[in-house]
């Protein structure tokens, strides 16, 4: 009986540990064709999950390989993958669903070890000036 309350007490300590990982959930995204509201052609617009948009406004921690942006002009504007530099969104090895846009106050030094982030979480399926995803207040937990 003894060990048997031990196992289960070591298991309901790991299912406790355990985190959801947000860019599975970030995957969850389709797209559909409608008209732009400015120019009348047919663009893909992003079409989340019922799951995804639950985390809309909810602050989320993600892990991820930092690609900072202040080359093209912005200061402490960065983005977030789930790759490394080298196969992320932007240099052709993966989706639109794999980098997440971080809004901040604060300047992230740049490494190439994976960080992780916590910030509020938006969805952006409407302005086509930011990313389909967004973490507001972004800061740099490890």
């Amino acid at each position: 009986m003894r060990k048997l309350v031990f196992i289960g007490l070591v298991f309901t300590g790991a299912v406790q540990a355990q985190e959801i990982n947000v860019w599975q959930v970030l995957a969850e995204v389709g797209y559909e064709s409608k008209p732009s509201p400015e120019t009348g052609f047919e663009i893909d617009s992003p079409k989340f999950s019922k799951r995804l948009m639950s985390y809309n406004g909810k602050v989320v921690r993600v892990k991820g390989y930092l690609i900072p942006m202040a080359e093209l002009g912005g200061r402490n504007e960065y983005m977030l993958s789930s790759l490394p530099f080298n196969q992320c969104y932007f240099c052709g090895g993966a989706g639109p669903e794999t980098v997440v846009e971080l809004q901040t106050k604060q300047t992230i030094k740049f490494v190439t070890r994976q960080i992780t982030i916590e910030g509020v979480l938006f969805l952006n399926d409407f302005d086509p000036d930011h990313h389909m995803y967004i973490i507001k207040n972004a800061k740099v937990i490890d």
